[in-house]
């Protein structure tokens, strides 16, 4: 079987298995943000925290929950990497530098997890478990919540309550994260990734000497890694790794992890809103985008220029064999396309092109399908400004779900979609302009252009994947990278949840013959525009620059 017809076989058993658990699993997390009753589990939780789980919370006191939960976190994780030293399985390690760990701590409450530092080298076991492991569950559990919030938004009327940040949270973790990360641990460990309390072994190399190999809880980490969209790595290669991704099967497994919650999410929206129809246009934009996506990657790569690289079947550089080129691009889209950042080859190796299109779905705002919460709640807004743009053409009241959309529903939407793009812009401008930005640049040129602008993307976005020709353990970047995570994760949430309350306060316009039908293919069409167009095209002049420079040259 030729390598792009095994390609084409793995993206076909992925949408089947997507297809499967589709219906299911959106039905469920309807249920767990709907349902009125507590486990008994999640009543102790409450009682631990002082958290009356039946009051429901305005927006500002909703919001207050979300952030002050993150900061706890951040100052949490800060405090495990600076004590590590002194803590129990710290393999011999160090406690982490001060600006590295301020980075990381930020990087993983944003469910960013951009990685300056090598995993195995740096983190002992206890701060991987108990540090970085339990912010991939409570990161993701934020952005579900926060996407809760903007759906009740839409679906309630008349009212200033929102639901209650605590339980959101809190059910999240219990109800969908943590059953699902077990059972794809389970299925991680019986494929061959590493499992176990060792600090590591040394074994006898076929060359002579001896070579360390690290263990340590990677397939418990790796598990929620990927359902959460976090990303990161146990190991420095990340899920290139042998330790973390063994077989071309649990990679796909991976990549089914990480789509798994985000594309089951458009289900969830249809059903709690009380319209399926709804749900499915969102999910048709959001495949489209994706479907688009994976065909350019995976040309650019397997025709890439050259005759070396024609020879080898397509552009090999920085991929693992085992894998090849049609996996590697199925994985590039996937983690691009959402906010995970895990990699199983370098994207920093990829044709000009193909490096583009990585770049592009970050830039896209990361909705299709996005990340954990994050990607439907993106996809929303985006929708918000789409049937706005429906009613200037038409000269009507736009309207959405019911939800008339006035100036500071605009307002709000507007300054979402420009907050990210202007974090990533300025953030780059900074560096290629100062000596501290340009001195950790590997390549010059418009290569070198590209990978300062991916690392302000992948921050702003709270992706967390790299190209890796650019050194960011500095104390410029460990600032810069860290302020834009901070800002583009919160200054978001900030917009979405002020958005979610205008809406709950609203009744329902009744619908008329001049009402626009959202769930028909026209919208999805315009919808699509929408996100090619008005986010896309913000950053085509620097993509000129940069990638597109490259690819001409």
């Amino acid at each position: 079987m030729s390598a792009t017809a095994a390609g084409w076989l793995q993206v076909a058993l992925l949408v089947l298995a997507l297809a499967a658990l589709h219906r299911p699993l959106g039905d469920w997390m309807a249920r767990i943000y709907t349902s009125d009753e507590h486990w008994r589990v999640e009543r102790i939780a409450y009682r631990a925290v002082g958290v009356d789980a039946d009051s429901d919370q305005r927006w500002p006191s909703y919001l207050r929950a979300v952030l002050a939960f993150s900061a706890v976190g951040v100052l949490l994780l800060y405090g495990l990497q600076r004590l590590q030293s002194l803590l129990p399985m710290n393999n011999g390690m160090a406690a982490v530098e001060p600006g590295s760990a301020w980075n990381t701590a930020i990087s993983f409450v944003t469910n960013t997890n951009w990685q300056g530092y090598s995993g195995e080298s740096t983190m002992g076991h206890l701060v991987q478990m108990a540090g970085l492991a339990v912010q991939n569950f409570t990161s993701a559990a934020v952005g579900l919540a926060v996407m809760a919030a903007l759906v009740r938004g839409f679906a309630r009327r008349g009212t200033d309550r929102l639901g209650n940040a605590w339980v959101d949270i809190t059910r999240s973790i219990s109800r969908l994260l943590l059953p699902l990360a077990v059972l794809a641990t389970v299925v991680l460990v019986l494929g061959g990734v590493v499992q176990n309390l060792a600090s590591g072994t040394d074994v006898s190399a076929l060359a002579g000497g001896t070579q360390f190999l690290p263990g340590g809880p990677v397939a418990s980490q790796e598990a929620i890694k990927e359902l959460g969209t976090n990303g990161g790595g146990f190991y420095n290669a990340n899920s290139a790794h042998p330790f973390e991704g063994p077989t071309a099967w649990i990679s796909l497994f991976q990549v089914f992890l990480i789509l798994l919650v985000p594309f089951s999410l458009p289900r969830t929206f249809g059903r709690m809103v009380g319209d399926r129809r709804q749900g499915l246009a969102i999910l048709g934009v959001m495949a489209t985008l994706a479907t688009v996506s994976l065909v350019l990657v995976s040309v650019f790569q397997a025709r890439a220029g050259g005759a070396a690289t024609q020879l080898a079947g397509g552009a090999l550089e920085g991929q693992e064999v085992r894998f090849g080129g049609p996996l590697s691009a199925l994985f590039g889209a996937a983690t691009t396309l959402t906010s995970t950042g895990a990699v199983n080859s370098m994207h920093d190796s990829y044709t000009p092109a193909g490096g583009m299109v990585t770049l592009f779905n970050m830039m896209l705002g990361e909705v299709a399908p996005g990340g954990v919460g994050s990607g439907l709640y993106g996809m929303l807004v985006l929708a918000v400004v789409a049937v706005f743009v429906s009613g200037l053409m038409v000269g009507r009241t736009p309207e959405y779900l019911g939800k008339k959309l006035g100036r500071r529903e605009m307002t709000l939407a507007s300054l979402y979609i420009l907050t990210t793009p202007a974090i990533v812009l300025i953030g780059t401008a900074v560096a290629m302009s100062t000596d501290a930005g340009r001195s950790s640049m590997l390549n010059d040129g418009p290569h070198g252009l590209t990978e300062v602008l991916y690392a302000f993307t992948s921050a702003g976005n709270n992706n967390g994947s790299a190209f890796t020709g650019l050194s960011a353990n500095t104390p410029f970047y460990n600032v810069a990278l860290g302020l834009a995570m901070v800002f583009g994760r919160f200054l978001p949430i900030v917009l979405v949840v002020a958005l979610a309350g205008r809406l709950a306060a609203q009744g329902k316009a009744p619908v008329t013959a001049g009402t626009f039908p959202t769930h028909r293919p026209l919208f999805a069409g315009l919808l699509t525009a929408v996100v090619l167009v008005v986010v896309g095209l913000t950053y085509f002049p620097v993509l000129a620059l940069g990638p597109l420079a490259e690819g001409l040259s």
